[in-house]
């Protein structure tokens, strides 16, 4: 995709009456930021609604041998938190699964569609699922579990009266998505330019302290990566998805 078309792409969808709201889900405190914080902070200044829906609180992501769970907690909330205010996001959800032990079970998918028909998104940004490794790369189980809970989430059960029959007494009616992009994918299809919303992706990076340390070479790092992403689309710096267009 060369950079006008996705420029012209970019400026038909958010030429709409309502705010278009983008629901985020991502496994663990960070996966937002590093997946698709350009993104998510250049949609935010084009007027789009950005939320952020967690699937752990990020119990085990520490090498420290005096780190409690319960600590790493409160850190990575706090962080998260930060750092969506740095992005421009209306809204951070955590829901209460383990770090490490996510499965797409039922009960994953129903804490998502709960979210997904209360928010009602437009689109849905998450992980792909389908990549297990690459060359220098094990995808974790967690960002696996959650792009598949996602998915069987938002197609059929979030848009299907019927599934959790229960959400409707709680005054949550069903909801189609729209629109599903899906970092991390192997083959990609629509590169978004984030030259003008790079710095703030970085920035809010920086408030995820428990993860990237002083970040001395965080910046450089990931202009690199947004560099590799995007020059070969004739884009700058670029984040990349698979998206998905739901039939209507």
């Amino acid at each position: 995709m060369s950079l006008g078309v996705e420029v012209r792409f970019m400026e038909h969808q958010v030429q709409t009456e309502q705010p278009v709201r983008v629901l985020v889900v991502a496994a663990h405190p960070d996966d937002p930021e590093f997946a698709c914080g350009g993104t998510s902070a250049r949609w935010a200044e084009e007027g789009k609604e950005i939320y952020y829906l967690l699937c752990t609180r990020g119990h085990k992501g520490s090498s420290d041998p005096e780190m409690t769970s319960e600590r790493l907690i409160q850190i990575r909330e706090e962080e998260q938190r930060a750092a969506a205010r740095v992005i421009g996001a209306r809204e951070v959800v955590f829901l209460d699964f383990i770090d490490g032990e996510l499965a797409p079970t039922l009960a994953l998918r129903e804490a998502i569609v709960r979210e997904i028909r209360r928010i009602r998104p437009q689109i849905i940004l998450t992980h792909d699922p389908t990549v297990v490794y690459t060359a220098g790369h094990i995808n974790h189980p967690d960002h696996r579990a959650v792009g598949t809970a996602t998915l069987d989430s938002v197609y059929p059960t979030a848009r299907d009266r019927l599934n959790f029959l229960h959400h409707e007494r709680d005054g949550l009616l069903p909801h189609k998505v729209k629109e599903v992009y899906l970092w991390g994918s192997a083959t990609p299809n629509v590169w978004i330019d984030i030259s003008c919303s790079f710095d703030r992706k970085v920035e809010a990076l920086r408030c995820h302290v428990s993860q990237v340390g002083s970040a001395e070479q965080l910046a450089d790092r990931m202009r690199e990566r947004a560099k590799n992403i995007g020059e070969p689309q004739g884009i700058p710096l670029a984040e990349a998805f698979f998206r998905i267009a739901m039939e209507r």
